[in-house]
């Protein structure tokens, strides 16, 4: 009997990580299915979407706008900012600036020079939703602290566990585009990230697969401890605390299920980013099984 082997690819996060730890430790029922665990950044795991490289794979919502026809959403293991997401920053004491923060806001993006993650990244098409005036440059997200700090950027689009530490690194805050999304949407939490499959597999085994990762995430926030110690490994540098913390912010009941305001959250954000012209065609929100 030929072996059915799934490749799962997410981020090196140790949000991504905690949803992965029912699988990763054996305690999800896989009914002879082979889960192989592929780890890569999220603008990278982008890329390699549009060529269809991995059965299921995390994606930017700004990616799966352009992937709808080669990739179903799966209805779990999305990634959403309920009143917090990425941060622009910029150096804390930079000129002109004052130690409670200098200019914040859109004076603080427009027209500036910022360090991205990637152009595939919502955190990015977040940005352009708030100000559109603004030069760019891609580096890779765990590098963008420093890039500003260096003077390569003027400011930073911090994602990921900088969102906690930018301030121990002799940065402030510009902008938490989380917070903008929810006074702008009358309180809806910002989609930044969520868990997609080919559509190749086939309905049987897209439901298969789709019980699996559910099953994952359930059994990780009900063994939240043991899930966190697990994470914590991919929590570069954070403290078990910290790492606790982070987890909490982005796997938690609108990642074991959408409902109807995650739902309405990636209907706004697909609708706001067509209307404004930055991803090509509507997006219906559909899920697989």
């Amino acid at each position: 009997m030929t072996e059915t082997r799934i490749t799962v690819a997410h981020s090196p996060d140790s949000d991504d990580a905690f949803m992965f730890f029912g699988l990763a430790s054996g305690n999800v029922e896989t009914h002879g299915i082979v889960v192989d665990q592929v780890l890569s950044d999220i603008e990278t795991l982008n890329r390699a979407a549009f060529e269809g490289t991995y059965e299921v794979t995390a994606v930017s919502f700004h990616a799966y706008a352009h992937l709808a026809d080669k990739y179903a959403l799966l209805p779990h293991g999305a990634s959403m900012g309920d009143n917090y997401g990425p941060i622009v920053v910029a150096p804390a004491f930079a000129p002109g600036a004052s130690e409670r923060g200098g200019q914040a806001g859109r004076n603080g993006v427009k027209g500036k020079r910022i360090a991205i993650p990637g152009t595939l990244t919502t955190a990015y098409l977040a940005l352009r939703l708030y100000e559109p005036d603004f030069e760019y440059v891609v580096v890779p997200f765990d590098e963008i602290q420093q890039a500003v700090l260096d003077g390569k950027a003027d400011a930073g689009l911090l994602i990921h566990e900088g969102q906690l530490t930018y301030q121990d690194e002799g940065l402030r805050k510009i902008v938490d585009l989380g917070e903008w999304w929810n006074e702008q949407t009358g309180g809806l939490p910002l989609p930044l990230g969520g868990n997609i499959i080919r559509r190749d597999l086939g309905p049987e085994m897209i439901a298969k697969v789709s019980k699996m990762l559910h099953d994952s995430i359930a059994y990780a926030l009900e063994h939240r401890e043991a899930a966190v110690d697990y994470a914590i490994n991919f929590g570069r540098g954070l403290d078990r605390a910290k790492t606790d913390r982070f987890v909490g912010m982005y796997v938690n009941q609108l990642t074991l299920s959408y409902g109807e305001r995650g739902r309405q959250a990636v209907e706004r954000l697909m609708n706001d980013a067509f209307e404004k012209g930055l991803i090509p065609n509507r997006v219906p929100v559909e899920f697989a099984a």
